[in-house]
């Protein structure tokens, strides 16, 4: 368990906690939601000890291992796989534990023969994923991830999904990617206005609670706010009588005693609007037999591939990291030239592109809305002006220069190259690799809500599954073209690498041990062994949600009753009723936990019944 308690941190003048407090529970997967720059990452620092709090404590067991992903690359070990096996724990019973070291690496996509590779030899991203195979492989009592999306792949991000939900101890986790959270975490923690709120369940659920939080301020504010005039002006009416006194002296010292509620300012959010140039036609490009590599002696990145863009598709180029996607998106751009085949622009194609390498293309000695004018001459400085502040670059920091920028904020700035530059067609490169997750939505609504077309390298499954009508898929050595959704995708073809992964030892009889009556017979037995443990567990599921349904629907009449109340001014109520909605909330907050744990065991159990039959088929 660890507490924290009355935390108070600032820098400067900014505020990032103020009496802030939680408390993380044995076998906790936590996802930590706020805005980029509210305290998400200082948090983690001051847990690891290298920052500390002005003021409050911050208790852990002692013995306590919190493993945590470091941005600073160091390597001892010689190899890969020995750098990761330098993070083994000790074995109890003395054995070889380097399968585990293997195994993880392999699943955030090494291959066997980068294990005797020297770890400084590899990319600064295969870097990064060394260093959290070894926080992985560590065992530790608490993992603190900190975006450890950003340099995965798709295939990768879907075993490190699995491999956290797996995951026995605590977690907590920072991430743009509102799925991958969601489908990996059992609590959601936000850092909000300098406090810590945290809630059993996704992230949905701690955001409708905010909002009705602030709901509730507002209206009680605006109440106070009322009854306070109404006071003064009694004040003012009967000071000067004798008869009043007594009850003109009651009235000013009940307004001293009355805190005053602070209008709550509107957080800060970018605003995403693309836009759209004219096109009238039904085709905005077409690729023919396109084929492209870097050394002409080893196999082209991109052979023989063909496809049309028409004016409002979707197109998500997917695939692990180094087979091709970026090319890809460079050869569409014009900025490489194909080997082989062709690629046809209609001629009112009007493109924007946002690559991860443009960042440097950046003026370090021009200002934030210097680079935004440059993209669109055209436009006034008035205009520029709006698209910095829509950048969350309001006021003095439009003037910011870009070499004093993060790499968020040069991303931000980018974006906003993007807006004021009239397009029929975006290019997307990792779009939200630097934004938060309340940025990569609105990002997202602003690309459904574009007129032309889409191209987009992701690895977002969020985002594949709501924006992606057609697929360019890179893998097992491969580029196609799929016709059909992310979703379809996965039903219909899935990913190579989970196709070949073998099914853990079951002790289930092989084919060349049994013969196929034997092997019926066994497969039978498991499919009604299968319905009947399923079965028991969705009864379960089904009834620990039907409670839950059952008391928040209560709990939101409560909460409505709450707010009636504190408009009212009726303090008894208030008081019952926050006991009752605690009490509630306490409730659905432990069913949570046990609907989170059956839902855990239901996969878990499938899991190990879909192995067992797969290694019964003929």
């Amino acid at each position: 368990m660890i507490q924290v308690f009355n935390l108070d941190k600032s820098y400067g003048k900014q505020t990032i906690f103020s009496k802030a407090a939680f408390t993380m529970n044995a076998g906790e997967r936590i996802g930590l939601v706020g805005r980029n720059g509210h305290g998400k990452t200082t948090l983690f620092r001051m847990i690891l000890g290298q920052e500390h709090p002005d003021d409050g404590t911050i208790s852990i067991p002692n013995n306590y291992r919190i493993g945590h992903l470091s941005q600073h690359i160091r390597f001892a070990g010689s190899t890969v796989l020995k750098e990761a096996c330098l993070s083994l724990p000790p074995a109890e019973d003395g054995k070889d534990q380097t399968y585990k070291a293997e195994a993880i690496l392999m699943g955030l996509g090494f291959v066997a023969d980068d294990f005797m590779t020297n770890p400084m030899a590899l990319s600064g991203g295969f870097q990064v994923r060394l260093n959290l195979a070894k926080v992985l492989v560590s065992n530790p009592n608490l993992l603190l991830l900190d975006e450890p999306t950003n340099y995965l792949d798709i295939v990768s991000l879907r075993w490190l999904a699995q491999f956290l939900r797996n995951w026995k101890k605590e977690l907590i986790i920072i991430t743009h990617d509102r799925s991958f959270m969601d489908s990996t975490t059992t609590h959601t923690m936000a850092i909000h206005r300098c406090q810590i709120k945290k809630t059993a369940g996704p992230t949905e659920k701690i955001y409708q609670q905010l909002l009705m939080e602030e709901e509730i301020h507002e209206k009680t504010r605006i109440n106070d706010e009322k009854k306070r005039k109404e006071t003064e002006q009694f004040i003012a009416r009967f000071r000067a009588k004798a008869t009043k006194a007594r009850a003109v002296q009651s009235r000013i010292k009940a307004l001293q005693r009355k805190e005053r509620l602070e209008k709550l300012s509107n957080a800060a959010n970018l605003d995403f609007s693309f836009s759209a140039a004219p096109f009238t036609g039904r085709q905005l490009m077409e690729v023919s037999d396109l084929s492209f590599g870097f050394q002409p002696d080893t196999p082209p990145l991109i052979d023989g591939l063909s496809f049309y863009v028409g004016k409002k598709d979707r197109i998500a180029i997917i695939g692990k990291n180094g087979k091709g996607k970026t090319t890809l998106l460079n050869l569409l751009a014009g900025e490489l030239t194909p080997l082989h085949g062709t690629i046809g622009y209609h001629k009112n194609l009007k493109f924007a592109y946002f690559g991860q390498t443009n960042i440097i293309r950046l003026d370090s000695e021009k200002t934030v809305e210097e680079e935004i004018m440059d993209a669109h001459p055209e436009q006034s400085r008035g205009a520029a002006r709006g698209i910095c502040g829509a950048m969350m670059f309001s006021g003095d920091s439009a003037l910011k220069k870009i070499g004093v920028l993060s790499g968020g904020e040069k991303s931000r700035v980018l974006l906003g190259k993007l807006l004021v530059s009239p397009a029929n067609m975006l290019l997307l490169d990792e779009p939200t690799n630097h934004l938060d997750m309340e940025s990569t939505e609105s990002l997202l609504d602003a690309a459904d809500a574009f007129g032309g077309a889409i191209i987009i390298v992701t690895h977002s499954e969020m985002i594949l599954h709501a924006l992606a009508t057609r697929l360019i898929v890179f893998d097992d050595g491969k580029v196609t073209l799929f016709e059909g959704t992310y979703q379809d995708f996965l039903d219909r073809v899935g990913w190579q690498n989970e196709i070949n992964q073998s099914p853990a030892s079951t002790g289930t009889p092989s084919n060349q041990s049994v013969n196929k009556k034997a092997l019926r017979r066994i497969r039978a037995e498991l499919v009604n062994e299968k319905s009947k443990t399923l079965g028991a567990l969705q009864k379960k599921i089904d009834e620990i949600e039907h409670m839950i349904i059952h008391l928040e629907t209560i709990t939101e009449q409560k909460n409505r009753d709450l707010l009636e109340a504190s408009v009212r001014g009726d303090g008894e109520t208030i008081k019952r009723l926050s006991k009752d909605v605690h009490a509630s909330q306490s409730k659905i907050d432990l069913l949570f936990s046990e609907l989170e744990t059956m839902h855990a065991r239901f996969e878990d159990r499938s899991r190990e019944f879909e192995e067992k039959l797969s290694a019964t088929e003929q």
